[in-house]
């Protein structure tokens, strides 16, 4: 027996947990899972060099959890991390390695505490060379599985000590780091809630996705701490007359960090409003977001903490995107021309006696609010038929920074003409925004090939 993993309170795993644990996540124990599980850890670029807040993978199934987990990443560099003076004008995305650990470490815990919710957190490690289930018809050995210490901790200080002393499972390279992570946050939600979470009707395993970079089901149990399948704010009770109204349990509470959404079959607009996300993961408390755009996951961020408490800040910005396949996208969002046009509209309205009481004042400023927030949310009304009538195509800029003249060359080209995933992306939050793209046009349709 491992003497450190014992004196650590460490258990070994039972041949019923690790049976149930594979067949819930993976569908099934007879076969071992992919093998890019067994080999992605959570790994950065060079350290003090560009995107060197960035982790790095091959384009596998687990892009999607290693995408949150960036996105919490920046959270921390961006807005959480305490520095001192000289530290504090650096550019905190040229992290150093000291920076890019304890940001990953911040960033392991702070999800684990979320899916717990003040509970207990269940965390797995592997043994060296110990085996503690049989090979069988029903279990095949995946290598690791089979070998795992399961501890259970309190969500503060145990659970931080724990995450420093056993930090190299997680972070060395070719190491099952992801998987290892993956297991502790089902085993801190509890199988039986994920079962439910899930939908347990449909039986179907938490990494069962059409998506070749991962499940939906992980993202959202990452971000929200729920491995729902849906997206939409609260509870949603879905039946007809011949049948019993069925709960959908969506996002309980606001995010701390949000969630975009486009593919091809949101193209048609019934589909895409019941697909999309709602309000608490679109407007979350920072302004990161993390992306599925097409099947492929990234991530979005502005440095402003305010961005999104400040309509006046939304109005033109810069946000990146950033894949870990280790590629970068700058773009300028810029809602003035829909912000304008909303308020012009506002100020035609006529002013009726209803309009003067105290009441129809705070319908008119609402409506004012709905108008102009979020640069490009939902207008109540005539409002938005008239917006819409009057902003007409939404316009995109390409600015290729490699191009003659030091990228001063910009060629605007309407919708029609362009109109990628990751521009279509954008309008899923910022819907009449004109967007400027800071990069090669190519890179735009390599990001979201199948080959990188």
């Amino acid at each position: 027996m491992n003497k450190e993993f014992i004196m650590q309170g460490g258990a070994p795993i039972t041949t019923e947990l690790a049976t149930d644990l594979r067949n819930l996540v993976f569908g099934t124990s007879a076969i071992p899972m992919r093998a890019e599980w067994l080999q992605t850890s959570f790994v950065f670029g060079t350290a003090k060099e560009e995107l060197a807040y960035g982790l790095r993978s091959p384009r596998n199934a687990t892009r999607g959890l290693l995408s949150v987990v960036q996105g919490f990443v920046l959270k921390y560099l961006l807005f959480a991390r305490k520095s001192s003076r000289a530290a504090s004008l650096a550019d905190p995305l040229l992290a150093t390695a000291e920076m890019q650990r304890e940001a990953l470490f911040c960033a392991l815990l702070e999800i684990l505490r979320i899916i717990s919710d003040k509970g207990k957190v269940t965390m797995v490690l592997p043994s060296e060379d110990e085996v503690f289930v049989d090979h069988s018809a029903s279990y095949f050995h995946d290598s690791v599985t089979e070998k795992l210490y399961v501890f259970t901790l309190s969500p503060n200080e145990e659970l931080e000590h724990f995450l420093k002393r056993n930090f190299k499972y997680f972070s060395e390279e070719e190491t099952p780091g992801t998987l290892l992570f993956l297991y502790s946050a089902v085993l801190t939600r509890s199988m039986g809630k994920v079962r439910t979470d899930l939908d347990s009707s449909k039986s179907a395993p938490l990494t069962m996705s059409n998506n070749e970079e991962g499940s939906l089901m992980i993202v959202t149990l990452l971000l929200t701490g729920r491995a729902t399948p849906y997206l939409h704010n609260g509870v949603v009770n879905v039946g007809d007359e011949n049948s019993y109204a069925v709960p959908q349990y969506g996002v309980l509470k606001r995010c701390m960090i949000g969630f975009l959404l486009w593919d091809i079959e949101s193209s048609s607009a019934a589909v895409n409003q019941s697909r999309q996300p709602g309000s608490r993961l679109k407007t979350p408390n920072y302004p990161i977001w993390i992306t599925s755009c097409t099947g492929h996951y990234g991530v979005i961020f502005n440095r402003n903490p305010d961005l999104l408490r400040n309509y006046h800040a939304e109005s033109r910005f810069d946000v990146n995107y950033y894949s870990c396949s280790g590629h970068q996208i700058r773009m300028t969002i810029d809602n003035r021309t829909y912000n304008e046009q909303a308020l012009v509209m506002l100020e035609r309205q006529p002013i009726t006696p209803e309009g003067t009481s105290l009441s129809g004042k705070d319908e008119q400023g609402a409506a004012a609010g709905a108008a102009v927030g979020g640069g490009g949310g939902v207008v109540a009304g005539g409002a938005a038929a008239g917006v819409a009538g009057a902003s007409g195509s939404v316009g995109v800029v390409v600015a290729a920074s490699g191009a003659s003249g030091g990228g001063s060359d910009v060629v605007a080209k309407e919708e029609s003409t362009l109109n990628t995933p990751l521009q279509r992306l954008i309008h899923t939050k910022w819907e009449e925004a004109t967007i400027s793209f800071h990069v090669q046009p190519s890179m735009l349709s390599y990001l979201f090939s199948t080959t990188q």
